[in-house]
């Protein structure tokens, strides 16, 4: 069963107050959970990076392989596909070589294959390639989630590991200051080229993993228990229905989010006739708003519990779409204000996931089933974006990403069927959730 986590310690037969602070989840890691925070946070952010260079770079590769929608929208779909093989791949691996020898092979892959795709002759290559990368990019996260949730204390771990996500934002902001630079001195027809080729800085992060970040206590204690057939355990009686609804959950929340990831700079672009310098304004805001929505989802993840958080952004992030793809012609200042409050809820809604995944699933299963469910999640969730292309054909990009909303109905109705579990222990051995 999971336990709940007490508000005070004994010593000394008295009750002392737990550090409740804004720096208590840091005073609570030792110098080996210091190193692994970051570690995974800079191999996120490096993700992160990685990812985005696509979608900024998505209009200039479009007239470069003279690309319809639909054909970009499955650039994106295949990155994400791929990504949920890499995960599964990410997940098991982790549990059966270690979860920091996982991260620092997703890292190397993911920088390595994204060069790569500077380096495409044709729209067939850079799919390939594309597909490459997303193996490393959606390993990482698999990775690097589940050591940081095994090092966090558990009153913290909300906030801990979504201090984690928010290098996501970080990232983001760091591709779109290389898109805006890039694009403004080279010409588009190689800019996209030179911004994909700067994905091969994250394989310096090697160099510090392996120095430095070591597996957590918690995993190298109980590393004989780990299932070796845990992708059909989380299958059984116990775990099977925590294992779907979870899916259905992951792929709610980031259908509607790569929705966004996706469309939003194309849609900036073209259908609000936005500059490139333009276009990366906006961006800022809502990358502001993605930063602030991680750190502040964090805490609320630990203060009303990983479902409540989920349900209210959720429902804000559905209802924001709709407002900023239908905003009438010449409300160009309304988008840029929007921006910040739809970064915000689109991301807060990811805070609590690398938690309540790893407390949802015991040490015997939990890297393979943390990387299982969240990436099932993605590849299902990959397909929003080319369902968008196929229908911008008819409806536009700012009509079409109205489909994006209904994935965030699909968060409310997964949540109906998982339990809360903040302020709990992780699970050491298979056990039936309370």
């Amino acid at each position: 069963m999971i336990t709940n986590s007490p508000s005070t310690h004994e010593r000394g037969g008295s009750a002392e107050p737990i550090d409740s602070g804004p720096m208590a989840w840091w005073r609570a890691l030792d110098r080996r959970g210091r190193h692994a925070f970051r570690g995974a946070f800079l191999g996120y952010m490096l993700d992160s990076y990685d990812f985005w260079v696509l979608p900024l770079g998505l209009a200039a590769i479009a007239l470069a392989f003279d690309l319809s929608t639909a054909q970009s929208g499955l650039l994106a779909t295949t990155t994400l596909v791929a990504s949920a093989f890499g995960g599964i791949l990410g997940g098991i691996l982790s549990d059966r070589i270690g979860r920091v020898r996982t991260l620092m092979f997703t890292v190397v892959t993911f920088a390595v294959f994204t060069a790569a795709c500077g380096l495409a002759p044709n729209y067939e290559s850079l799919l390939a390639f594309r597909a490459l990368q997303g193996l490393g990019f959606g390993g990482e996260w698999a990775a690097g989630a589940v050591l940081m949730s095994e090092y966090a204390a558990s009153r913290h771990r909300g906030r801990t590991v979504a201090l984690i996500q928010s290098s996501w934002a970080v990232g983001w902001g760091l591709a779109v200051v290389a898109y805006t630079l890039i694009f403004t001195f080279v010409n588009d027809d190689i800019a996209w080229r030179v911004l994909f080729l700067t994905g091969a800085l994250p394989a310096l992060l090697i160099l510090y993993i392996r120095r430095n970040i070591q597996d957590s206590p918690t995993f190298e204690d109980n590393r004989h228990l780990i299932d070796r057939g845990a992708i059909a355990t989380i299958w059984k009686r116990d775990l099977r229905k925590i294992t779907a609804f979870a899916v259905v959950l992951s792929a709610g929340t980031q259908g509607g989010y790569y929705t966004l990831a996706t469309w939003v700079p194309t849609y900036l672009k073209t259908e609000r006739g936005l500059s490139v310098i333009g276009t990366g304004g906006y961006l800022t805001f809502l990358i502001s708003g993605a930063f602030a929505g991680y750190l502040t989802g964090g805490y609320f993840t630990d203060r009303i519990g990983r479902k409540n958080t989920f349900r209210i952004f959720a429902v804000l992030s559905g209802a924001l779409i709709v407002v900023y793809t239908q905003l009438p012609e010449g409300a160009n200042n309304l988008v840029l204000f929007l921006g910040f409050p739809l970064g915000f809820c689109s991301s807060a809604i990811f805070s609590g996931f690398g938690s309540y995944l790893s407390e949802l699933f015991p040490i015997t299963v939990r890297g393979t089933a943390q990387g299982f469910v969240y990436n099932v999640g993605r590849g299902i969730g990959a397909f929003f974006p080319t369902i968008i292309g196929f229908l911008a054909e008819s409806y536009g990009i700012g009509g079409a990403m109205l489909f994006g909303a209904f994935a965030y109905a699909l968060v409310v109705f997964a949540l109906f069927w998982l339990p809360e579990t903040a302020n709990s222990e992780l699970q050491t051995a298979n056990a039936e959730l309370a």
